[in-house]
């Protein structure tokens, strides 16, 4: 048993069962034993690979994107351009490197941020990007940054804010604890909280006793910060995770630990918790702003920014092993067997900006 686990354990014996919230909070950011306060879990070595490091041109083309951005809001002087839980900071990396080619004036007068909390992470990044040749300032959340247009990505940033899960008994959706059974080990039961019939999706009557819904205010929340500064300074953002479109009933909160999926109450701390993204969430709290927000699958996406064309541009110069690697990329960050359907990109920009965007029927 990890010494997180005991913890937790010793919590619910004392106070009893938490939510499924809490229970991710603690595990993932705990200032001394969490999983992202404490561990390096990116890339082969870590739990799991991210876009950018699968590939260069997935943080090549987030930066055509977000320079087309720049240009559709009337290139305006002095924005910043910020990361949101940036991991290893790979993706800004690419995205600087691209940048610098297509317009060094716009890096010249831009201003360049990471939104990170973990000490740990910003010493990394701190790493990837000494040599960048730009200056990078580290801040803990979007109300820090300077009042200036925003021009934001985020990476796999909102699977891992806490979510709640309600659990259907009879009529009724019960929030789902994280509890204690018979022996004393970590265990799902139901709560007494409900939640209200308003806030579930379509089909929740329908549901089998025992299925999940999942809902994660924190999540709009971190949307609603987001969009009321692009709102009020102007800007675009750029949202890429796995998820779906639509509101949905199912439970998606998974652990992942060395690459492979593990009990999600078996090692705390130790492993990446994460749920789905409900899409349809963060565009509505975008739109409760007055902004535009289009969505798609991370392949179309890729794809309409020009992903095969790069890589024919990348191989073009490579050998027959060197095109094979790039061909494997593609296939990992866009493919529908792979990255291309299961992840989801969400466009977010004051109304009437035109942004490339795959067309959605």
């Amino acid at each position: 048993m990890t010494s997180l686990k005991q913890r937790i354990s010793g919590l619910i014996a004392a106070s009893g069962p938490i939510s499924v919230s809490d229970y991710m909070a603690i595990c993932l950011f705990d200032p001394e034993q969490g999983y992202y306060t404490t561990r390096q879990p990116f890339g082969a070595a870590g739990d799991f690979t991210t876009a950018p490091e699968v590939s260069q041109m997935f943080g090549e083309l987030v930066a055509v994107w977000l320079y087309a951005a720049w240009q559709a809001a009337g290139r305006p002087a002095s924005p910043v351009l910020a990361e949101i839980g940036p991991g290893r900071g790979t993706l800004m990396k690419d995205m600087l490197r691209v940048l610098k080619r297509l317009d060094p004036a716009f890096i010249a007068g831009a201003s360049f941020a990471l939104i990170e909390t973990s000490p740990r992470l910003r010493e990394v990044q701190k790493a990837t990007l000494g040599q960048s040749g730009v200056e990078i300032t580290w801040h803990d959340s979007v109300a820090a940054l300077a009042p200036a247009p925003l021009f934001i990505v985020g990476n796999e940033l909102f699977d891992a804010i806490p979510t709640r899960q309600f659990v259907k008994l009879g009529n009724a959706w019960h929030e789902r604890l994280v509890g204690l059974d018979e022996p004393g080990e970590l265990a799902f039961v139901a709560g007494p909280a409900t939640i209200e019939p308003a806030l579930l999706p379509k089909g929740a009557a329908a549901a089998p006793e025992g299925a999940v819904f999942e809902f994660a205010p924190a999540r709009s929340a971190t949307m609603e910060q987001i969009g009321e500064r692009i709102a009020a300074s102007g800007g675009a953002g750029l949202f890429l995770d796995y998820g779906h479109l639509s509101a949905g009933i199912g439970d998606t909160l998974q652990a992942l630990r060395r690459h492979k999926y593990e009990d999600v109450l078996a090692s705390p701390g130790e492993a990446d918790l994460t749920s789905h993204v409900d899409f349809a969430a963060l565009a509505a709290a975008a739109r409760a702003h007055g902004l535009a927000a289009q969505t798609a699958t991370q392949g179309a996406f890729l794809l309409a920014m020009g992903l095969l064309e790069r890589a024919g541009n990348l191989g073009a110069s490579a050998d027959e092993a060197g095109r094979e690697k790039i061909r494997s990329e593609v296939e990992r960050i866009a493919g529908p067997d792979a990255m291309g359907e299961l992840f989801k990109v969400l466009a977010v920009t004051p109304t009437g900006t035109k942004v490339p965007f795959p067309i959605v029927s």
